[in-house]
């Protein structure tokens, strides 16, 4: 079957019946459309694909809607961590959680995209969802970026992906340690005010965009949620350098 046909049969079981017709002549037109299903199966299949094609540009037109609503919220926020090259053509922004398995399994994938790449500028989103471990996580290294800055970001927030252990305040502290920083600041100012309106703005944010899950990506041409293997990372930011 065509695409116009199984449209036009789409439409007539969509449609409510003209106020014309008789009961006599609804029923008659609904067994109709029952035996044509029931001798035919496969349309339902067919009429399935189409229906998710269309649900699926509409989300994605959707999506470039809530982009371009909070654009500089999602892109140019001051309080996140900007990496790979700031000046790069493409923003890829990640919104992620140290606790989440398919965060740290897209890790590696994500540092050889941006290195493969050279010209994208990463944001990171700290968005801690997975409970009092992942808020304690994120809390540290928001904290160590209003304390020391992007550089030593970055470092704690490649130990805290690879941490396999509980991050404890005790855990926390030897990691700063382990990195030359008085932990007693950092530790002091993770329930405090401004970290905490970091990560509440995160929680808005992602809210906004209808993210759920991590980790989820934004460019200017659109949001993949859940974890994509490296090929697909490409393909994303090659539709955002090419306009989406």
């Amino acid at each position: 079957m065509n695409r116009f046909t199984l449209g036009l049969l789409i439409g007539l079981v969509a449609l409510p019946a003209r106020a014309e017709m008789t009961e006599a002549e609804r029923e008659a037109l609904h067994a109709e459309i029952r035996a044509y299903l029931l001798e035919n199966p496969e349309v339902l299949v067919d009429a399935m694909a189409v229906l998710q094609e269309r649900e699926d540009v509409a989300a994605l037109e959707r999506d470039k809607q809530l982009i371009v609503t909070q654009s500089d919220a999602v892109f140019l926020s001051a309080q996140d961590w900007v990496g790979g090259n700031p000046e790069g053509d493409v923003t890829l922004v990640e919104f992620m959680d140290y606790r989440c398995g398919y965060c740290r399994k897209a890790y590696d994938e994500v540092e050889a995209l941006i290195e493969a790449d050279g010209n994208i500028r990463f944001v990171v989103k700290e968005f801690p969802i997975l409970g009092e471990a992942s808020l304690l996580s994120s809390q540290f290294a928001i904290a160590v970026l209003q304390l020391h800055g992007p550089e030593t970001y970055e470092k704690v927030h490649d130990e805290l992906i690879a941490l396999r252990g509980e991050p404890t305040p005790e855990t926390l502290s030897r990691l700063a340690s382990d990195l030359g920083l008085d932990p007693k600041p950092i530790i002091d100012r993770m329930p405090g005010a401004e970290v905490r309106a970091v990560i509440e703005a995160n929680y808005a944010l992602a809210e906004a965009m209808d993210i759920s899950g991590t980790p989820a990506f934004i460019t200017p041409a659109g949001v993949m949620r859940g974890y994509a293997p490296l090929e697909t990372m490409q393909e994303f930011v090659a539709a955002a350098r090419n306009g989406g």
